[in-house]
């Protein structure tokens, strides 16, 4: 079944942006509906970190499901699993986070954070950074990327301040008294896997302590073994005053969570936050056994190892490819390939299709590699064969067809 049959049976239009049906996954492979194998690189926007199919999660899913999917009042009822998940995730937090509340996404974490910090505070400023992503709710994209993002969505939301990326000297401009809560990504994931300085980090937290606002740190993207830690956090030895995590918790099931202090947890009341789906049985039990899984099998560890090989190996190909490859960078295996030009990364990434290769376009002129947490040697040579088939490619279609600022040549 083609793309087009797919389209004519829906009475639909499918996106032409990689117009891919994927059908199936095992591992770090996938197929499309006529049976064509592809090596994924993204893990599904790096939700899928055990891989696809894995035995362990398909194990947890048919376990729990066979016992209950969805409490009855959920919110007021509870369940063992639900408490197991509580119990594994005491293990890996960062010291002083002992408080949890669910969601089903890292998007709706981030929410609960920023209207959790307004209620406690009693303030309504938020400050954020340039560059980053914290979400597609009206809240979140309102502190994301820039003033000018929240201004497509009437009425804006108010409140939202924005910092220069690793400025210091701005932070003590914009934070004051009138701020309730500061929320950063150590590692902006959208904004081009770009790592927060950690003399910027250190700074940050002092003026949240100075002037008694909270400090919102989201690990989305980059908690749960993606960067060689079990949480970014790890880095920088800052304690937040609240963390929020998704994505990889629950190895591709839709899950996530804000966990802060005991002490700010006292202010919050019954009513103040709550869901239909947050903490339901079947996503906690499959986030306890992916937590489990992460912890005793040292996964950070296979990562950062393998971070620091595949890094090196990138560094090989911008040297190879220096009219296309600006520059190469990141953590674990939360990595970016920054182009020239904006215009370059879906041409790029269609050219690692044809090859095999699913990777993550994103702005900022970067294509992100986010594979599988357990991603081999083997795997990683197999996928970065086919990124420097590709790349060839693409430098070939260039020299033969496309206009120079698309080749990298401003």
């Amino acid at each position: 079944m083609s793309v087009r049959d797919v389209e004519d049976s829906l009475g639909l239009k499918v996106c032409k942006k990689q117009a891919l049906v994927i059908d199936r996954g095992a591992g770090v492979w996938v197929w499309d509906v006529s049976g064509e194998k592809f090596l994924d690189f993204t893990a599904g926007w790096g939700v899928t970190c055990l891989g696809h199919s894995h035995p362990l999660i398909l194990s947890a899913i048919q376990e729990q499901s066979a016992r209950i999917i969805q409490n009855p009042n959920s919110g007021f009822t509870y369940s063992p699993a639900r408490a197991e998940l509580m119990i594994e995730l005491q293990k890996v937090l960062p010291a002083g986070l002992s408080r949890m509340f669910f969601a089903n996404s890292g998007a709706e974490a981030n929410d609960a954070a920023l209207k959790l910090a307004r209620k406690i505070t009693g303030r309504s400023k938020v400050v954020s950074l340039m560059g980053s992503f914290h979400g597609r709710t009206l809240a979140t994209l309102s502190v994301s990327g820039g003033p000018q993002n929240g201004a497509r969505y009437l009425p804006r939301v108010p409140g939202q301040e924005f910092s220069p990326y690793n400025n210091c000297d701005d932070l003590d401009l914009v934070i004051d008294n009138t701020v309730a809560a500061v929320i950063v990504e150590l590692i902006q994931g959208e904004g081009g896997v770009r790592r927060l300085d950690l003399a910027f980090v250190k700074h940050l937290r002092s003026l949240c302590d100075r002037h008694e606002c909270l400090l919102i740190i989201d690990e989305v993207q980059t908690g749960f073994c993606r960067t060689g830690r079990f949480f970014a956090s790890e880095y920088y030895d800052v304690a937040p005053d609240m963390l929020t995590m998704g994505k990889g918790i629950a190895g591709g099931l839709p899950f996530a969570a804000l966990v802060m202090t005991e002490k700010l947890a006292s202010a919050v009341e019954l009513g103040d936050h709550g869901g239909t789906y947050c903490g339901n049985p079947l996503s906690c039990a499959v986030a306890a056994q992916v937590t489990r899984f992460l912890r005793k099998h040292n996964v950070a560890a296979h990562v950062a190892a393998l971070g620091d090989v595949a890094l090196n190996d990138l560094r090989q190909l911008k040297a190879a490819y220096p009219d296309v490859v600006k520059d190469v960078r990141g953590l674990g295996l939360m990595l970016a390939i920054e182009l020239h030009h904006d215009s370059q990364v879906w041409p790029l990434s269609d050219e690692c299709q044809r090859a095999g290769l699913l990777v993550t376009p994103t702005r900022n002129a970067v294509v992100r590699l986010l594979p599988s947490l357990l991603l081999t040697k083997e795997e990683w040579s197999a996928g970065l064969e086919r990124l420097n088939h590709a790349l060839a490619a693409f430098v070939a279609g260039c020299e033969r067809n496309t206009p120079a600022l698309v080749c990298g040549q401003n």
